[in-house]
């Protein structure tokens, strides 16, 4: 019987720190990259518009979405952030940018500088770290609850 305690919470505490890695991983995810990225979409808000096309499509997480569009009679390629939705179009397809009048490798589609979707998910993932942190928590606490109901009845 007391071996099977002793394994039993040496299970609790590997499961909760399960749960407490993800919870960190998720919460970093979303401190470190979805935060910033969300913010950096809603900066170039004000930025100027350009038609572009797509130039080479890849994975935009990896920062290999490219546009060309003409600044002052140039021609610039530029990648798209992570978390764009540049990977939805085909290459050649024509789109809107917006990039920073002093810096246009610096561009976003149009449709991605509200900022809600990048926003949405860095939300999303913040309050699934919040979860998993809370979930260990939640088992203790039930946990304590049916030892104390199953000692009451005992005695």
């Amino acid at each position: 019987m007391v071996d099977e305690t002793v394994r039993a919470g040496a299970g609790n505490r590997t499961e909760a720190f399960v749960w407490l890695g993800l919870a960190l991983l998720l919460g970093a995810l979303s401190a470190l990259v979805l935060i910033p990225q969300a913010r950096h979409l809603r900066s170039l808000r004000d930025g100027v518009r350009a038609d572009a096309i797509m130039h080479t499509r890849g994975t935009c997480a990896m920062g290999q979405c490219k546009v060309a569009f003409e600044v002052q009679d140039h021609t610039v390629v530029a990648a798209l952030p992570p978390g764009s939705g540049g990977s939805k179009f085909p290459v050649g397809a024509h789109l809107t940018v917006v990039y920073r009048a002093d810096d246009p490798q610096t561009v976003a589609a149009a449709a991605d500088v509200k900022g809600g979707g990048a926003t949405l998910l860095a939300a999303s993932t913040g309050a699934g770290a919040v979860l998993f942190l809370l979930l260990p928590v939640m088992k203790a606490v039930a946990r304590a609850r049916r030892r104390r109901a199953a000692s009451s009845a005992v005695g």
